[in-house]
């Protein structure tokens, strides 16, 4: 049992980085309202910190990861989780929204060279034959910030204030650093890819596609999930203890969808993302309907968050199998586009919410999902007729 431990050790330590990184991003969703009234903001006015933290990811992902290419894997990801707890004591500290959001963004450049470093790495360290599922944890400790990090950082902002939450995150990370420094061997950058890999990315029909879809998707999803506790408080009338449990619903149910994508990704993939695509669709669309009766917003809570998962962990996988030769490159892309989608949906979400009321940003969202189905439409399609970009995918 020991070695088999020792043998995952270093892709554990990577899956508690990812649910400390993934916490640290998605926490303010949970902590609208606090911010806002700290700087004498609304909750949906001070949502659009969400686009710059976004936005920053999605500019800084690709120069970054093609300015560090070549750098040692180990002494990198050190380096940037440096930058990550030192931009968490400037958010803790901040007395002003302007220095509030130089934190932010320092956390988002950490944020954009990590995930574009960390699925290639993760492959790489797991035993002989077991991508997959380092994979599966990685993309685990994405889930458990969603079930434990975004509700616990809302519990103790609540409790104790918005800024012990970020200075706890970033106390964590420096512990997490010790034991990277100990556990993490030194990995020399390898098929990660350069600025000469970009060419032959552009003309693989499947990733673009691949791209689109992505951006689309998670445009949806974040426009109404962003909102979630303006619309469950102020629109429904629910207290925030309400908000909080879903928030845990929505998060947990992401472990089923993890355990889907195991069970099934091998041979029903694209049936899998399909489906995933459908269900998270209509539930963002019956959110506005059966919102007012907490049985049936908690059904759909665990619905939507096991889809959710699963349409994630179905895209991220195929962006990884569709670029082998420069998965560093491919993935900074994907997460750059990832945010975009994330930045785009908290903004568009803003702005319905501030115009026509937060109860129209579910239906708004559907539409954009319905319009993916071009892409998806697409990728299948570009799948069948360039069987070897799509053949380890299907």
């Amino acid at each position: 049992m020991f070695p088999r431990l020792m043998a995952w050790g270093p892709v554990l330590l990577l899956a508690f980085s990812a649910f400390v990184f993934n916490t640290s991003e998605f926490v303010p969703v949970g902590l609208l309202a606090a911010l806002g009234e700290s700087f004498n903001m609304s909750a949906v006015a001070i949502g659009p910190m969400l686009t710059v933290y976004a936005a920053v990811v999605a500019l800084a992902s690709l120069p970054a990861v093609l300015l560090f290419a070549r750098f040692e894997r180990r002494g990198l990801l050190l380096g940037l989780m440096a930058l990550f707890v030192v931009s968490h004591a400037i958010t803790a500290w901040a007395p002003t929204y302007s220095l509030l959001l130089a934190g932010r963004i320092g956390i988002a450049l950490s944020h954009a060279l990590f995930w574009a470093i960390t699925p290639a790495m993760v492959v790489r360290l797991a035993p002989q034959g077991q991508g997959a599922k380092a994979l599966g944890l990685l993309a685990t400790g994405t889930v458990l910030a969603l079930v434990l990090g975004i509700p616990l950082g809302r519990i103790v902002g609540h409790l104790l204030g918005w800024r012990i939450t970020f200075a706890l995150i970033g106390l964590v990370t420096l512990l997490l650093m010790l034991g990277l420094w100990r556990g993490l061997p030194r990995l020399p950058a390898e098929k990660g890819g350069n600025w000469r890999s970009l060419p032959g990315l552009f003309r693989n029909r499947a990733l673009m596609w691949l791209y689109g879809l992505t951006t689309l998707l998670v445009t949806a999803h974040y426009a109404v999930y962003t909102y979630l506790e303006p619309l469950l408080q102020q629109h429904f009338g629910y207290a925030p203890g309400v908000t909080t449990l879903m928030l845990l619903l929505f998060g947990g149910s992401g472990l089923a969808g993890s355990v889907l994508f195991g069970r099934y990704q091998a041979n029903h993939a694209r049936r899998l993302l399909a489906l995933a695509v459908a269900v998270v669709g209509l539930c963002v669309a019956l959110l506005p309907l059966m919102g007012a009766h907490l049985g049936l917003l908690a059904a759909l809570c665990v619905v939507w968050g096991a889809a959710m998962m699963l349409m994630g962990l179905s895209l991220q996988a195929k962006g990884l199998k569709l670029a082998p030769d420069a998965t560093d490159v491919a993935m900074a892309i994907y997460s750059g586009l990832f945010n975009v989608g994330i930045g785009g949906g908290a903004l568009l979400g803003s702005v319905l919410a501030a115009r026509y009321g937060v109860a129209l940003n579910g239906p708004v969202a559907a539409g954009l999902i319905l319009v993916a189905m071009i892409p998806l439409l697409g990728l299948f399609r570009a799948r069948r007729q360039y069987p070897l970009d799509g053949a380890a995918v299907s």
